[in-house]
C-alpha cells in the first residue's frame, strides 16, 4: 500500500512539472507570435498573484511620461485609467485583464505635436510564479495594452492613432509585514500606429531602448485591500498606481 501511494505521488509530481514546463513555454512563445519582433511598457502587476479560482479587482492609473520613437518621429506620452481583473487558473499561474480609457500625445522632432483626446483602451496578460521560498518570490509575466484615442483633424488632414504596448517582465519580491517591495527587468516595445487620411503607418519605439528596469511596492491596507505603486525606467519613463481588492 505505501508503494502504491508513493507511485501516485510521483505521477502527480510529474504532471505538475510537465504543466509548469508547458506554461513556461507558452509564456515565451505567445509574445513572439503576437509581436513578431525580437523585443516586446505596461505595468507588470508585481508579484502578488491570485490563488487558484481567486479573483483580484482594482482601479489603476498609468502615466507614460516619455517613450522615444524611432527616427524623426519624436516621442510619445499617454495617460491611462483602467479597471483591473485578475483570475488564478492555478496557484502559480494567473490571467490579467484590463479595460478603460486613455489618450496619446506625440511630440515631433520638428517642434509640432499631435494630441489625441481620451477614448477607449484595454489590455491582457499573464503571470507565472517561477520560484517561492519563505518571504521571497519570483514571477515572470507578459503584458499588452492597446489605446484607441479619438481621431483629430489638422487642417484638411484627418489623423488617427493607436498606442500598442508590449512587455515581457521578470520580477522578484521580498515580503516584510505590510510592505512588499519588488524589483525586476523587462523587455518592452511601444508602437505608435498612425493613419493619415486612411493610410496606415506603424512607428516603432526606439529599439535601442527596449530593455528597462521595474521597481514597485505592494502596500497592504487590510487583509484583502492593498495599494500597488510601480515605476519604469530606461526604456520608458512611466509610473502606475492602483487600488486592489481580493475576493
Amino acid at each position: 500500500m505505501p508503494i502504491a501511494k508513493s507511485k501516485v505521488k510521483i505521477q502527480k509530481s510529474k504532471r505538475i512539472i510537465y504543466s509548469r514546463i508547458l506554461a513556461i513555454a507558452l509564456s515565451l512563445l505567445v509574445p513572439c507570435v503576437l509581436c513578431l519582433s525580437p523585443c516586446f511598457a505596461a505595468p507588470s502587476y508585481g508579484t502578488k498573484m491570485p490563488k487558484q479560482r481567486q479573483f483580484f479587482m482594482g482601479l489603476q492609473n498609468h502615466n507614460v511620461f516619455d517613450r522615444d520613437l524611432e527616427g524623426d518621429d519624436g516621442e510619445m506620452e499617454s495617460m491611462q485609467d483602467f479597471f483591473l481583473l485578475s483570475f488564478g487558473l492555478a496557484d502559480w499561474f494567473s490571467v490579467d485583464l484590463k479595460g478603460g480609457t486613455g489618450n496619446v500625445h506625440q511630440d515631433l522632432v520638428s517642434g509640432g505635436e499631435r494630441v489625441y483626446p481620451t477614448f477607449v483602451g484595454g489590455g491582457y496578460g499573464f503571470r507565472l510564479r517561477v520560484w517561492e521560498k519563505d518571504n521571497f518570490k519570483a514571477v515572470c509575466g507578459f503584458q499588452h495594452i492597446s489605446i484607441h484615442p479619438q481621431s483629430i483633424d489638422i487642417g484638411p488632414v484627418k489623423h488617427k492613432a493607436v498606442l500598442d504596448d508590449w512587455q515581457f517582465s521578470a520580477t522578484a519580491s521580498y515580503a516584510c509585514k505590510r510592505v512588499t517591495p519588488y524589483l525586476g527587468m523587462k523587455c518592452s516595445r511601444m508602437d505608435y500606429i498612425h493613419w493619415t487620411d486612411g493610410e496606415r503607418n506603424r512607428v516603432k519605439s526606439d529599439t535601442d531602448k527596449s530593455v528597462g528596469i521595474i521597481g514597485g511596492l505592494d502596500i497592504a491596507l487590510t487583509q484583502r485591500l492593498w495599494i500597488n505603486l510601480e515605476g519604469q525606467y530606461f526604456d520608458a519613463e512611466a509610473a502606475a498606481f492602483s487600488l486592489n481588492y481580493s475576493f
